[in-house]
């Protein structure tokens, strides 16, 4: 679909028709939804769809399919690689206005959410009933843009990522019809894997409109950790054999050196400036002292130490100040904005891969701080650069170029949560070169005038 500088005629008086005031033509409407929390360039859409059902979503589609103009899911706009931003123009679909929390089943463990539905509104509705949804990418996003990322976060070394929580979807299609795929079950062989096809999706084959997903028990008790080590190397080593023996850790981060000065100068504290991991453990009061016990004694074998962190309040200062660290990166540099990257690789590499990357950013002159979910070889790169030095971003460009190259040549991929967007569109094509044709297929098949999201996940064809 080529790109359009306007709406085409009859357009918006027809969505008008359909949404009334809930269809927003507001210059700072159109501002908000021109972009997320990426680097990524802003494109205004042509107008706003604040949508408040199913019905509404159909509406909207089937304007834009009679009409050929692109439909842009949005939820919270927290994205990192620009999945919403509507780079060729049409409407941006606001779906946070489908806020419900449909169902929870206490006996089963799931909960069937509507997309627009906060991570921290299902928690505090959860919160009461003893159960916790444990998918935390570290912001405040929808569940229907979690499950169209196919989002992580610190808790996926325990609990997995959003495909491993999602149960089943409710999607409306390109053609306005709705699907229903998976269920309530724990597991099914019954056909495609209609669920998983949509989960990761990043709006591109339909619009998630409803998400059923596995809720866990509130642990007995909760502890964390905090871990300075010597180096890199000593800190992932650590992880590792944390990992080899067994040990149920709920989280596991690391921060490097740099990272670590940011979130001190940040949040006003006075860490080690070294290497440090953060950890937090769950379960029963024996079996998570048993678990400090069994960690100090790896963490101390590689030269550092552990440091209990056990009341909420420490916890909570804990997390605040990982959530916070992209910010933190940010106030490094003056007048700089941020852009935020990540790999994913087997964890046995990950020292590798991390030592070669601290290495390239120390041979330039780059500034971009280190952090991980390295529990599972997940790692970011938070470039700090500042407005008008297009020399920064220009060698930032050639450290990703190197990032993503050393990442897939140690059997990793390109993005471990942030998804392809608009960022890693030709990273994608040499991850999977020989799988890209059928993505193509299946794009085709789902949505053959190419309206849904255009121009994310799979780059125009040549």
């Amino acid at each position: 679909m080529a790109q359009s500088a306007e709406a085409p005629s009859g357009l918006l008086s027809e969505l008008g028709e359909r949404l009334g005031d809930r269809l927003s033509l507001q210059p700072s409407d159109l501002e908000r939804h021109s972009r997320d929390e990426s680097h990524h360039e802003p494109h205004p859409p042509w107008a706003v769809a604040r949508c408040q059902s199913v019905e509404d979503v159909q509406a909207v589609m089937e304007v834009c399919r009679r009409h050929l103009c692109p439909v842009v899911p949005f939820g919270a706009g927290s994205g990192l690689e620009g999945g919403a931003i509507p780079i060729r123009g049409g409407v941006s679909l606001d779906l946070s206005g489908m806020n419900r929390v449909l169902r929870v089943d206490q006996d089963d463990l799931d909960a069937t959410v509507e997309a627009g539905v906060t991570l921290s509104q299902l928690n505090s509705g959860l919160g009461p009933m003893g159960l916790f949804f444990p998918v935390d990418p570290g912001s405040d996003p929808t569940l229907g843009g979690m499950a169209a990322t196919r989002a992580s976060g610190t808790m996926a070394v325990r609990y997995g990522t959003m495909a491993a929580n999602v149960l089943g979807l409710k999607v409306v299609l390109a053609s306005g019809e709705v699907l229903a795929t998976g269920g309530r079950a724990r597991k099914s062989a019954a056909g495609y894997d209609l669920t998983h096809l949509f989960t990761g999706s990043e709006g591109t084959l339909g619009v998630i409109v409803e998400v059923t997903v596995r809720v866990q028990p509130l642990p007995e008790v909760t502890a964390a950790a905090v871990c300075p080590m010597p180096d890199l190397r000593a800190a992932v080593t650590a992880v590792i054999q944390t990992i080899q023996l067994g040990v149920p850790v709920a989280r596991i981060e690391l921060l490097d050196e740099v990272m670590v000065d940011a979130i001190n100068r940040f949040q006003g504290l006075e860490s080690e400036v070294t290497p440090t991991l953060l950890l937090e453990f769950q379960g029963a009061p024996a079996a998570v002292t048993e678990q400090l016990r069994e960690v100090a004694e790896v963490v101390e074998a590689r030269g550092g130490r552990l440091e209990r962190r056990t009341t909420p309040e420490e916890r909570s200062r804990l997390w605040a100040a990982r959530h916070h660290a992209l910010y933190a990166a940010k106030a490094l540099r003056p007048n700089a904005r941020t852009w935020s990257t990540d790999v994913c690789v087997p964890v046995s590499r990950l020292a590798d891969c991390l030592l070669e990357t601290k290495a390239d950013l120390e041979g330039s002159r780059v500034l971009a701080p280190i952090v991980g979910h390295v529990g599972d070889g997940n790692f970011h790169l938070s470039f700090v650069l500042q407005e008008g030095r297009h020399d920064q971003a220009r060698e930032a460009a050639l450290v990703h170029d190197r990032l993503v190259a050393r990442a897939l040549r140690m059997g990793g991929t390109c993005t471990g949560e942030h998804g392809v967007g608009v960022g890693k569109l030709s990273y994608l094509r040499q991850e999977h070169p020989s799988g890209i044709g059928v993505m193509r297929q299946l794009k085709a098949a789902l949505d053959p005038l190419g309206i849904l999201n255009p121009g994310k996940v799979l780059e125009a064809p040549a």
